[in-house]
């Protein structure tokens, strides 16, 4: 059995509200954005952002399904991929943490062909003070991280027909713009720079060579 590889491009609202009913088939979609995009996690509140921030960067608000932190897409800056199992696909697993550990390997040997060395997070949820807010302020199962920091961003949505694995890689991490998104005091953001400015990384190689290196090891 392969993944089917496809694109779709679009807002991030349209994007994260495509269904995920049966049949749901081994498959992975790229996922390109008309512009940028703050995304809240499915607990978070929609004053967690700042109205008026977004309005002056041209940045879209909008809501995902799964649970996190906020994630800030930008085009050509981010690659935002979906990958798709159903419950009778070998790679389900009724245990929601373990179900991600497959994924995690997959996208720690495709970094590899570019040589980076990842590390699978095999355990339980990490939260700390800001990854309730901040999606690469924690660490979940599946995750992968590189010198300790968090590279790959894993979240999932599961159905009684199947899960969709929302995975998220940043060309370089950089806090800043992210922040400068949220409804934060002043006092509260000074400490997110400081605290929130090396627990990510990125890697800056093009998108499609990202994507190329992980479908050969989609299986």
């Amino acid at each position: 059995m392969t993944f089917e590889l496809t694109r779709l491009r679009g807002t991030a609202a349209e994007l994260h509200e495509r269904p995920l009913g049966a049949p749901v088939v081994r498959r992975a979609t790229v996922l390109e954005l008309d512009r940028p995009a703050l995304v809240l996690g499915s607990t978070q509140r929609e004053t967690d952002a700042d109205e008026l921030a977004l309005d002056a960067f041209d940045v879209e608000l909008c809501r995902r399904r799964s649970g996190g932190g906020a994630v800030l897409l930008v085009p050509g800056q981010t690659v935002w991929l979906d990958v798709e199992v159903g419950r009778d696909d070998p790679h389900w697993d009724d245990d929601v943490g373990r179900s991600f550990h497959w994924l995690g390997r997959t996208w720690a040997a495709a970094l590899a062909d570019l040589g980076v060395q990842g590390d699978v997070h095999t355990g339980g949820v990490l939260e700390t003070p800001w990854s309730r807010k901040v999606c690469f302020g924690g660490l979940g199962p599946g995750e992968v991280t590189v010198a300790g920091r968090k590279l790959v961003g894993i979240s999932q949505r599961r159905t009684r027909d199947g899960a969709r694995f929302q995975c998220v890689v940043h060309r370089r991490w950089d806090p800043v713009p992210l922040l400068g998104l949220l409804s934060l005091h002043h006092r509260e953001r000074a400490a997110a720079l400081v605290d929130l400015a090396d627990v990510g990384a990125g890697i800056d190689v093009e998108p499609d060579e990202l994507v190329a290196a992980l479908a050969r090891h989609l299986a």
